[in-house]
This record gives C-alpha cells, structure tokens and sequence, in this order.
C-alpha cells in the first residue's frame, strides 16, 4: 500500500514533540522512582494539541496518518517512555476510531469529536484480552450486561471511555469476542491502584474491575469469533502496534544516544567502539523493519494475514533489538548507569515491556510458520 504522509505536516508533529520535550523530561525519573502518572506530560501534550493528532482535520484534529503518528510517539519516548507508551494506547485508539470514522460506523464522529473539543482520552484493554478475553457478557433487552478484570489499562485513572473485549457464548454462534465501549464513570467501574512494576511505571497500567455494568448495542463495536486473529482484529493490530513499537523504538535510541555521550571520555577504546557500532547497526535493522510494517499497513489498511504478520514481525525485531541496545548501553556507559535516575537505567527497565505485548517474538514467529504452512486461521 501506499502512504499520503504530509512532510510539512509531519514536521510541524515533530516540532511541537520537540517543544514539550524537556516537561516530559523534566518529571520522567520523578514519575518512575514514584510509579505515578506523567500529569505534567499530559497537560502539556493537550496544550501543544498532540492528543488529538489524529482526529481527522474536518473534526477539529491533525489527520495524522499512522505514519505520523508513530513517528510523533517514536520522538515522544525520547524524553520519557512512560509518557509516551501511555499516551500511544490513546492514540491508537483515535486512529482505529478514525478508521471507522472513514467507513461511516455508528458511534465514531461523535467520539472523535468529543477528543478533540473535551479533550477525552481513550483506554485500551486489548493487550491483556486480545483474542482470549477476561470477563464474560451477558445478553439482557437492548444490550449486554458485562463483568471482568481488565489488566494493563495505561492511563487508567484518567481515561473517559474504556475500549475493551468480553466473551459471549450466543446460543446459536457458539463462544465470541465481543468488543464494546464502556465510561469510566460508569457505576460498577472500579480503577484499582495495583501497577508497581519493573518498567514503564509512569504509565498507571492499573487494573480495571468491571461489575455488572450496562453496555447498550449501540457500544457493541465488533461481534468477533473466540480465540482467533480474525479480519477486524488483524486491523486493530494494524494500526495499534507500529505506534505502540514506535514508542519502544524511541526508548532504544534515548539509550543509545545516552550512551554516546558517555563515550565521549573513552572514544579511544576500540571495544566502546565496536559496541557502539553494533547499537546502530540494530537500530538502523529495528528502524527499517517498522518502516517496511508502515508502508505494507499504508494510510486506511485492510484486513490481511501478511500485513498483520508485518506488523508483529517488526515489532518482534525492534523488541529483542531494543533489548540489546539497552544492554549494550548499560555496559558502556558503566557503573554510573546502574544508580537510579540514570536514562540509561531507566530504559533499561522501560524495554523490558515490548515483549509482554501480544504477539511475543516468540508467537510471531510460531504465527509466521503456520501462515506459511498454510494453517487456517491466526491463534494467539
């Protein structure tokens, strides 16, 4: 597929990520010696306009592309991974409601309208439910009632509306996947205060607890078959993880370029050196596998079994990549790295997420032999 990125464009979504720079910067280690969430990270993305980047320009955003917006959220970790990793599920979010958008289905306009004039931000919970949901929907007149725990909901304590999945056994269909939208604020919706990790602690991945909430038809997105990475999932990923692995790609290079400058005091060694040109060489390889996902997904992609596989294979490469370059960077910046508030350090800790998003490398590549072999179906 092709891409209609406008350069002008993307380079004025650089800039204004280039401006508020140094505010996510400035609370990144307060934020993750604290695990609390980036607040001043968001009301300055808000202010410069970022969070509404792709919300389409005749309803009040950017129309960033996909492109651009993974490259936005790729130049955002530069300053604070956490930030960046939080507000990406937001993004991908408004970037699928877009899609939908451009297919004319119900409930999209006035979303998206909603995020660029209230400014509300949009939960995702598909990490943790993917093809295999937590939690069950029962049918009742004009709806479902729904329960579950919903785990890895970044910017949970703060989000507006909730995108997430249920499983419903229908009588005649069998066990299916049923996506919805559900308020925060909705009665029986519990935001628990649990997410005290390794990594990316600034995100508030907290828990969500779902009980016997009320979700009318018209918040029922997709009616999905259990287990599978069928064709609206298959767009789903499509659009969610080259922004989601943009961000783990920025965190890698923050590293690297810390490293760099710690070098500058022992350029001589040939073995710093090596290891710096070994760093490069894996980012530029990282770099070039998301630019080759980005322009086989293209700007309104379609369901596909290889565009899919794509996607997940460069986000595989830039998760064992990134993985390695902090490393590397940790051994060459030296003991100074290991002290807490280190960006080294902290990325270090940050990279070690990538690989807890569905699919791991290790299921990309189960996933991408059983394509080629000709197996029916996507599985988790």
């Amino acid at each position: 597929m092709t891409t209609t990125t406008d350069s002008r464009k993307t380079a004025d979504l650089e800039q204004r990520a280039a401006d508020v720079g140094p505010t996510l910067a400035g609370h990144a280690a307060r934020h993750d010696a604290e695990g609390s969430f980036p607040t001043e990270a968001y009301d300055a993305l808000r202010d410069a306009g970022l969070l509404k980047a792709g919300v389409p320009v005749e309803l009040g955003g950017d129309g960033a592309t996909i492109t651009e917006l993974t490259a936005l959220q790729r130049r955002l970790a530069h300053h604070c991974g956490s930030a960046a990793l939080a507000s990406s599920m937001h993004q991908h979010v408004v970037a699928f409601t877009a899609w939908r958008y451009r297919r004319g289905l119900p409930g999209a306009e006035a979303t998206l309208r909603r995020v660029a004039e209230e400014g509300i931000l949009l939960v995702s919970t598909g990490g943790g439910d993917y093809t295999h949901p937590r939690g069950k929907a029962d049918k009742v007149e004009g709806g479902y009632r729904v329960t579950g725990r919903k785990r890895f909901a970044s910017q949970s304590g703060h989000g507006t509306v909730i995108a997430t999945m249920f499983t419903y056994d229908d009588p005649e269909q069998g066990r299916r996947v049923l996506n919805v939208a559900v308020p925060i604020s909705s009665p029986g919706v519990t935001v628990a205060d649990n997410w005290d990790t390794l990594g990316m602690r600034g995100t508030a991945s907290n828990d969500i607890l779902i009980e016997d909430v009320f979700v009318p038809d018209e918040r029922v997105l997709a009616n999905r078959p259990y287990g599978v990475v069928d064709p609206p999932l298959q767009v789903i990923s499509e659009i969610a993880f080259p922004i989601i692995s943009g961000v783990y790609l920025g965190v890698a290079e923050a590293a690297y370029q810390a490293a760099l400058a710690a070098a500058a005091s022992k350029a001589d060694n040939v073995l710093v050196q090596r290891n710096l040109g070994l760093m490069r060489h894996k980012l530029r390889i990282a770099s070039w596998a998301l630019d080759g996902a980005l322009s086989t997904v293209g700007d309104d992609p379609t369901p596909s079994p290889e565009t899919y596989l794509a996607v997940m294979s460069a986000k595989a490469e830039i998760a064992e990549a990134g993985t390695e370059v902090c490393d590397l960077a940790m051994d060459l910046a030296g003991g100074a790295s290991f002290f807490k508030g280190s960006v080294i350090e902290r990325c270090y800790r940050d990279i070690r997420a990538a690989k807890f998003h569905p699919l791991t490398p290790e299921n990309t590549l189960i996933e991408t032999g059983r394509h080629a072999l000709g197996i029916k179906g996507l599985l988790r």
